[in-house]
């Protein structure tokens, strides 16, 4: 039992001098995770000193206390970019481009028109009126919701009146297709040339007062300089064509004016037909398998 006090009051002293020799206002160091699951004098777990770690317990050593490390300092606000280095924004996003057009307008002969300029397609006939067939293909184009453009012969037009009435009351195009188809008509002197196209015009209009003509298309297709600049002169745009598929000539036959049409014609296609002059009966045969194709291909028609 002296023993026992004796080593009791031996430990007292030892503590003694340990606190007397500790350097004040220092800890003894002690292990952060064993601190702050003791319990307190209230008997509750200590909360976490601040900064310990969260992480779960791997089993590797405690790594040592490091001083905190002093913030960085912050880094200074840029200044907003000037006018003249802000860099340039996109440009906004363009509308879809208009399509494009199918060919050039005015790729016929001189510098005549021979396209729409658009994805239309426009059928014209020639050498009328004629009391047999411009009646036909009229009925033909009103079925099908389609206008044309009716190139005249000024001596069938006087002698026709009502057939050019016909023509302008369904809401088609006029074009002067000269006095009598003369194939050398852009020979002539320029008076002579301006002669016959006004005679032509002049039995249209009558034939419908008021009429508008802002087309001349040569005999043949044997355009001059002169003939189209006396053309222009008078208000009339000279046109020519993209696709001919020869109903003019007898010796073609439906088929050959039906597969010329169908196989030549594209978006922009200004079509060569007639009704007056030889083979009519052929080409109104022909013009139904056009309208069943171009239809299935979805074109639209222009009156120029």
């Amino acid at each position: 039992m002296v023993r026992h006090k004796l080593g009791i009051a031996a430990a007292a002293a030892a503590l003694l001098a340990l606190a007397w020799l500790w350097p004040e206002g220092t800890e003894p160091p002690v292990n952060a995770r064993t601190a702050a699951t003791e319990p307190n004098a209230s008997g509750t777990s200590a909360p976490p000193s601040e900064g310990a770690d969260e992480a779960e317990d791997t089993g590797s050593p405690e790594a040592p206390n490091t001083p905190a490390a002093s913030p960085e300092p912050a880094t200074p606000k840029q200044p907003a970019p000037s006018a003249d280095t802000a860099p340039a924004l996109p440009p906004p996003s363009a509308s879809p481009p208009p399509a494009e057009q199918a060919a050039n307008m005015y790729d016929g002969p001189l510098g005549t028109r021979n396209h729409t300029g658009d994805r239309t397609v426009a059928l014209t006939f020639d050498d009328g009126p004629s009391p047999e067939w411009t009646p036909r293909v009229l009925d033909m184009l009103r079925e099908q919701g389609v206008k044309a453009t009716f190139c005249l012969i000024g001596a069938y037009a006087e002698a026709y009146p009502e057939l050019v009435a016909d023509i302008v009351r369904e809401g088609h195009t006029l074009c002067n297709h000269s006095w009598f188809h003369e194939f050398d008509l852009g020979t002539w002197s320029e008076a002579e040339i301006r002669a016959n196209l006004q005679r032509t015009n002049d039995a249209i209009v009558k034939a419908a007062p008021g009429a508008q003509i802002p087309y001349f298309r040569h005999p043949g297709g044997q355009w001059t300089d002169r003939a189209i600049a006396v053309a222009a002169d008078m208000g009339m745009e000279s046109l020519h064509w993209s696709v001919d598929p020869s109903d003019w000539d007898d010796s073609t036959t439906e088929t050959q004016i039906s597969n010329r049409v169908i196989e030549r014609s594209e978006e922009g296609a200004i079509v060569l037909l007639h009704d007056g002059a030889s083979n009519q009966k052929d080409m109104c045969g022909a013009l139904k398998s056009i309208f069943a194709e171009f239809t299935r291909r979805g074109y639209v028609y222009s009156a120029l």
